[in-house]
């Protein structure tokens, strides 16, 4: 990137995001997860379990070395199937993560073991939604559950939940299956806020009706690439003709959409539905 387009109104919002990101994952890995003897899921679980598996056979296998062979690879095929952007902001938040670890104390809250587990999740999925709204990640698994959306349209932050369930299980045989359960927990609380709040692959369907067709077309289509279908009809009570409109947009677009169909036409009327299954070519804007 040259310094005139670091420097974007977009790249600032991103940046901004992902310092956010960084230091509440950071904060929050100290002040709850450390103390409660989590194991966190992901990359960088994975990296954490074996240095503890290392240290079982007596082989020193650094966490920051493992964390680097697992994402490099994914890292570097995402950045030709997403986007360079996307890795260079999500590389970034993983480095100042890091950072971050060694200057905030671990300094716990809480003693009780519950809830730590509770706002531990809340905050650690606070920290990856943070960054996925800003147009980054926080690395890991994160590249490949933004791969699969960006080519599917479909998300898999369960599945993901599965994977790490799968690497606690491995956790709770070598380690004890107590704080395996509570990381299961720690793991289901922070996915549940990852899928709950993070909509860029959410689908709504609008149905729009109004009496002026052609303004409502041409504001739509300057400020959305989404098709749109219009079907003409009377209205039941007024008896007066009147166009429907259908079009499906992201769900992190509605608020836009629905302000600029109200500005061409004041009185307006807009249903949303959600959009279960989508079936056919859908534009995407580059992360």
């Amino acid at each position: 990137m040259n310094s005139k387009t670091l420097l974007s109104r977009k790249n600032l919002i991103t940046l901004g995001c992902v310092i956010a990101s960084s230091l509440l994952m950071a904060s929050t890995n100290n002040l709850f997860v450390k103390h409660a003897g989590l194991l966190s899921g992901g990359f960088m679980g994975i990296a954490i379990l074996t240095e503890m598996i290392g240290d079982l056979v007596h082989i020193n296998i650094p966490t920051s070395v493992t964390l680097v062979l697992l994402n490099a690879p994914v890292a570097l095929f995402c950045a030709r199937r997403i986007s360079r952007r996307f890795v260079f902001f999500s590389l970034t938040q993983v480095f100042l993560t890091s950072l971050f670890l060694r200057m905030i104390p671990v300094r716990p809250i809480f003693e009780e073991q519950l809830l730590n587990i509770i706002f531990g999740g809340v905050l650690w999925g606070s920290s990856i939604t943070l960054a996925l709204k800003g147009g980054a990640s926080s690395g890991g698994t994160d590249f490949i559950a933004l791969y699969v959306a960006n080519k599917t349209g479909r998300e898999i932050w369960m599945q993901v939940f599965a994977m790490n369930t799968a690497l606690l299980a491995i956790f709770g045989i070598l380690f004890g299956f107590d704080k395996a359960g509570y990381s299961v927990l720690f793991q289901y609380i922070s996915t549940h806020i990852v899928s709950t709040f993070h909509t860029r692959y959410k689908r709504v369907t609008l149905q729009i009706f109004t009496q002026k067709q052609e303004d409502v077309l041409h504001a739509y289509l300057k400020h959305f690439h989404h098709g749109i279908t219009a079907l003409h009809g009377t209205g039941g009570f007024s008896g007066q003709s009147t166009t429907l409109l259908l079009a499906v947009i992201s769900s992190y677009e509605l608020n836009d959409a629905i302000e600029v169909l109200k500005k061409a036409d004041p009185h307006i009327i807009i249903n949303v539905l959600k959009s279960e299954r989508f079936v056919g070519r859908f534009h995407l804007e580059e992360i």
